[in-house]
């Protein structure tokens, strides 16, 4: 069981914790040997975990430590290095106390468990660290293995330059041990990199030990710098996460060393681990900026459930237009040129690099309307070929009359024309140099000449009822919308029953449902799949702590709609855990409550 170590926000794999120390510290953090100074209770500098190694049993028996709150003790152990035979592990195996006081246990990628402590120390990181595909493995393997809420250590590896891809795999303690040795080398190491103190004219930064002439500049200043620079990139990288946002950083950062980039793309290969850590909406912005955000677990879902759970309800033409650069799209000048031209006489279905195609109904789930993309004119093969492979499998999945393209020429045009190809379906086309010009929007208006207008009721109930189906399952926005109304106006839609009791609102923020009482039993009652989470015998009042969880369905996802029950309470809420995080955690908040009914 986890005793002092709980997680407070979540970035996919990242996290930022708390390791409740004498002197609480948050995490991603430095660990380090005690005593290194006379600062702090445990001989540690401030916000720093401080770190008593019982020591290895390899060179000796070793005594049960005493221990104490002022620093994380590492229970006797024994370490293997990378490519250790597994049956020699298994051999040489160590029971690990239980213990009441914050500790740490050693363990290989092939033998980690669950042995009760806060943290999990991983023995040979030196030998998989530099390498993609190993990193990816004995990470994967590590973070799957020991509980969800307990600390994964990687010693002897972290740099200013690869500790964010570290920390987005899921490593929450390293040390500076690799950034000091580096120092005492004459290696100048930066977040971009490794320099060579002769090669230097200037030192590239401003923290105290770069104060001086660089002609004046030791190793041992070296050696304090990378020190610095290390704990000045984990407050960078505490920061993203906290804005949800160490990805947009990462494909960046990675950018500076090749087994980086192969790290990043070899986790993007990683869909389950990736996904049951990603959320299903934030309220932050997703940037565009690189080729690998086609891979992002954010892009790639929302194309998964628009063309396996999306079902287009209008009977009028689809009408394809590109994306703007404003979000919302509607809200754009462009898209309101096309809505006057179009007048709801077409099914507007938005095409964007880099998430594929985007239903008017959905312009406001996330991530529609939180990407901003780089906007150049011109679409790499990459792109070309995603967005034709989601526009081919929604057309397949939706029947349509006609199909209008009113699209420029570059990137677009290409897209469409790839999938008229392969659907044998014929476009048509209505732009002339380029969309909002008076002749394009003319022949967009005189295309659609003939077709009905649909309604504002229809629209409405259709934008409900696709958007049940992406967050729910297929069939959902029927199985529990089929007769309602809805009250106040696009974005704020209410939904009621017949009778007029509220069931759903809708989240502008991201455009999702959110249900009451009423919509959650009609959740339950329905067809729809339900996410559910099994709580003990009390009633949750602003939000299920994880230790209360009894089960959750493996499906949850943070951000998920959960219909929360126990044998006192039934409730509706929003989910701050996974489910298999909820079912396995001790500490920390599994979702919070919007409405409760007591039994």
């Amino acid at each position: 069981m986890t005793d002092y170590f709980e997680i407070h926000r979540r970035d996919g794999p990242a996290r930022i914790a708390e390791l409740r120390l004498a002197e609480p510290v948050t995490t991603p953090a430095i660990a380090e040997a005690e005593p290194r100074s006379a600062d702090g209770p445990a001989g540690g500098r401030r916000g720093t975990v401080a770190v008593a190694d019982a020591g290895s049993l390899w060179t000796a028996d070793r005594d049960l430590p005493e221990g104490n709150d002022d620093a994380l003790t590492v229970l006797p152990h024994r370490g293997f290095p990378s490519g250790t035979d597994e049956a020699v592990m298994d051999s040489f195996a160590v029971e690990y106390p239980d213990v009441d006081y914050p500790s740490a246990a050693v363990v290989a990628p092939e033998t980690a468990g669950d042995y009760g402590t806060d943290a999990y120390v991983a023995s040979g990181a030196q030998g998989f660290v530099g390498h993609g595909a190993g990193f990816k493995d004995a990470v994967v393997e590590l973070r799957e293995s020991i509980p969800a809420d307990s600390a994964l250590y990687l010693p002897g590896v972290a740099t200013p330059a690869n500790v964010a891809t570290l920390v987005y795999a899921g490593v929450d303690l390293v040390d500076a041990d690799r950034a000091v040795v580096a120092g005492t080398q004459g290696k100048y190491l930066t977040t971009e990199g490794t320099h060579y103190l002769e090669d230097l004219s200037e030192l590239p930064c401003a923290c105290p030990a770069c104060r001086t002439p660089v002609s004046e500049f030791t190793r041992a200043d070296c050696a304090e710098h990378n020190e610095n620079a290390l704990r000045a990139e984990l407050g960078v990288v505490r920061e993203r996460i906290r804005a949800g946002r160490l990805r947009d950083y990462v494909e960046g950062q990675a950018r500076h060393d090749q087994w980086l980039t192969a790290a990043l793309r070899e986790f993007d290969q990683q869909w389950s681990y990736l996904e049951q850590r990603a959320p299903v909406v934030r309220d932050a912005e997703l940037a565009a900026a690189t080729e690998d955000t086609l891979r992002r677990v954010e892009i790639q879902r929302f194309a998964e459930r628009v063309t396996t759970r999306y079902r287009n309800r209008f009977d009028n033409p689809l009408v394809l237009v590109p994306c703007s650069a404003t979000k919302p799209y509607s809200d754009s000048q462009s898209h309101g040129q096309f809505h006057d031209a179009i007048q709801f006489r077409g099914h507007t279905v938005s095409m964007t690099s880099p998430i594929g195609v985007v239903p008017q109904e959905l312009e406001l789930t996330y991530p529609a309307q939180h990407y901003d993309a780089v906007v150049t004119g011109r679409w790499s093969e990459d792109e070309t070929a995603f967005v034709a492979s989601v526009l081919r499998r929604y057309l397949e999945r939706n029947d349509y009359p006609r199909v209008i393209a009113h699209v420029p020429p570059e990137g677009y045009r290409e897209v469409c024309e790839r999938v008229e190809a392969d659907l044998g379906v014929e476009f048509e086309y209505t732009v002339e140099d380029h969309p909002t010009t008076t002749e394009s929007l003319g022949n967009l208006m005189r295309t659609l000449d003939g077709e009905l207008k649909y309604g504002k009721r229809e629209r409405q109930h259709n934008t409900v009822k696709a958007i049940a189906d992406y967050q729910f399952g297929p069939g959902a926005g029927d199985a529990l919308f089929e007769e309602i109304r809805t009250e106040s106006r696009y974005p704020k839609l209410r939904v009621q029953d017949r009778d007029g009791v509220q069931l759903a609102a809708m989240v502008p923020q991201y455009g999702v449902l959110s249900f009451t009482l009423a919509g959650a039993r009609r959740w339950v009652d329905s067809e729809a799949p339900t996410k559910r989470v099994e709580i003990d015998a009390f009633a949750p009042h602003g939000s299920v702590l994880a230790p209360g969880v009894v089960d959750a369905d493996d499906d949850v996802r943070v951000g998920d709609e959960v219909v929360i029950e126990g044998p006192e309470a039934f409730a509706v809420g929003r989910a701050e855990m996974a489910g298999p995080e909820m079912s396995e955690s001790t500490r920390g908040i599994a979702a919070n409550v919007r409405h409760v009914e007591e039994k």
